[in-house]
């Protein structure tokens, strides 16, 4: 697939061929890529919600009245879930929402991600994030010239300098991480990313299955 690659400070760019970049015909995927994307957001839970029932909650549990002749309706407790003060009904409890994906399925999702990003135009690779000095203007250009109307934007690198990350933490909009940890959900999150040429290198292994994909469960 050929990917637009742009100069270290995004003045010029020209078209280069990734032979190995992963590509797809028809709806192959998909599926894996929509699992995946729901066992992240699911394994960020931290399922720590906790709602007290009715033998939990403080109170009485003397009948409030007799059972006839009040003239309305009988009850037995004031810790129940309709009295105030009372129990919850059918809440939340401390839970482990986490999901399992094999690793083949992580590897297809990843491809998946890549090419539907490269294919929509939101994938572009910069030779480097080089920033002489650590000045956000500096790094706000480069990003301007690579993504002229941009929203919110993912810069993905191998490793980045102090200046480059220094220059980019202040950009509304801008998020950094590191090809080695760069999550399926990451990919479909954003609409825009400008990769480095060692990181899309990186991410092409990655997505080929040469190294592990653990940090993405």
């Amino acid at each position: 697939m050929k990917l637009t690659v742009f100069t270290a400070d995004g003045s010029s760019s020209t078209e280069k061929d990734f032979p190995h970049f992963p590509e797809f015909d028809g709806e192959k995927g998909v599926a894996a890529l929509r699992q995946v994307v729901i066992a992240q957001q699911a394994n960020k839970r931290q399922g720590n919600a906790s709602t007290k029932t009715r033998a939990e909650v403080s109170g009485t549990g003397k009948k409030l009245f007799r059972q006839k002749g009040s003239g309305t309706a009988r009850q037995g407790s004031r810790r129940v879930p309709h009295q105030r003060h009372g129990g919850v009904a059918h809440g939340p409890k401390p839970r482990d929402y986490s999901q399992k994906i094999n690793r083949k399925m992580r590897l297809l999702a990843m491809q998946r991600a890549l090419f539907e990003r490269a294919s929509s135009g939101g994938l572009s690779v910069i030779e480097d994030f080089a920033v002489e000095a650590p000045k956000t203007k500096i790094f706000s250009s480069v990003l301007n010239k690579v993504f002229p109307k941009r929203g919110k934007v993912l810069v993905v690198d191998d490793a980045f300098e102090k200046n480059a990350a220094l220059a980019a933490r202040n950009i509304e909009g801008i998020s950094l991480s590191e090809s080695s940890d760069l999550s399926v959900l990451e990919i479909v999150k954003f609409r825009n990313l400008i990769v480095s040429t060692k990181a899309i290198e990186t991410l092409i292994a990655r997505a080929n299955g040469a190294q592990s994909e653990g940090s993405e469960s």
